[in-house]
Formats: C-alpha cells, structure tokens, sequence
C-alpha cells in the first residue's frame, strides 16, 4: 500500500477578494451572534456590551465603555458592526490569501474546516491575548465560548471562502 503526502508550498496566487469579502461578512455574522448570545446566557452581560468593546476599538473607550450596556444607542451599535465587519472582511482576505497561497482550495473537505480551524483558534489569541496591550477591555472575553466563536469564525470563513472562489472560477471559465 502506498501513502502519499500532499505537501503544500505556497504559490503566491492571489485570493478571489470578493469571496473573500463575502465570507468575512457571512462568517463575521455567525461570530457576532455566537457571541451575543454566549455573553447574554453564559456570562450574563446585557445585550449592548459586545457592541460597545467593539465601537471603543474605533470611537475610543472613554466614552463608550462607560455608556449603560442594558441601553441601545445606534451610534454606538452602528459603528460596532461596521468595524465588526471590516475586520471580518480583513481577516477573511488574509484567511483567503493563505488558502490560494497554498493550494488549499484544491482539497476543499479535508484541508479548510482544519485551516479554517486553526485560523480561528490564532485569531483568538491575537485578538484576546495581543491585542488586549492596546484594547485591555477584551481581556474581560477571554471564555471558552469566545474561543469556539473564533473556531467557528474560521471554519465558515474558510468553507465559504473555498467554495464561493471554486464558483467563481467555474462561472469565469465558461465565459
């Protein structure tokens, strides 16, 4: 019987930025609401808090941190998911630029849940353990739920990534 290694190397090739885009948004919807309602049910937050760590990433913690968490404002929910969706869509572009880089796309089933896996398991350590020295009010999330909102971040930005750039070479190819 004979075994063979599919070693990757990386290409250089680069991401189909829409799908990217696409799986940033889609991916970064199911992590907003994985988050809500873990901090809802498990950590007992008030629902606006998630939006106000994440508005005072753009608008400064000063006076959004210190905003009642049980009141909606729209500003501050407003501008909580546009960095939500921009750094989704950014991390999205990068997950994509490793998949296309090193021909993970080619073995769909197998290699993007584990990248998309072990994406999303960095994205929490850089998010909740790096970034926490210029955002310390993130440190506060460190959770096991947090954790597997990452995982599953990753894992639905990778699959959907793969899937939706396999579509669109398709689609290009019968042009």
């Amino acid at each position: 019987m004979e075994m063979r290694l599919r070693l990757h190397r990386w290409e250089g090739r680069s991401p189909d930025l829409v799908a990217a885009a696409v799986a940033g948004i889609a991916a970064g919807a199911v992590l907003m609401v994985l988050e809500l309602l873990w901090s809802g049910a498990m950590m007992g937050e008030a629902p606006w808090r998630i939006s106000q760590f994440v508005a005072a990433i753009t608008m400064g913690p000063y006076t959004v941190l210190h905003a009642p968490p049980n009141v909606f404002d729209p500003t501050i929910v407003t501008v909580a998911l546009v960095t939500h969706y921009v750094l989704g869509i950014s991390f999205a572009i990068v997950l994509g630029a490793v998949v296309a880089g090193y021909h993970y796309d080619d073995d769909i089933k197998v290699s993007l849940p584990l990248i998309g896996a072990i994406f999303g398991a960095l994205l929490y350590v850089l998010n909740f353990f790096a970034l926490t020295e210029v955002f310390p009010w993130f440190a506060e999330m460190r959770a096991w739920g947090t954790f597997l909102a990452h995982l599953v971040f990753g894992i639905t930005a990778a699959e959907l990534y793969g899937k939706l750039a396999q579509y669109r070479q398709r689609q290009a190819a019968t042009r």
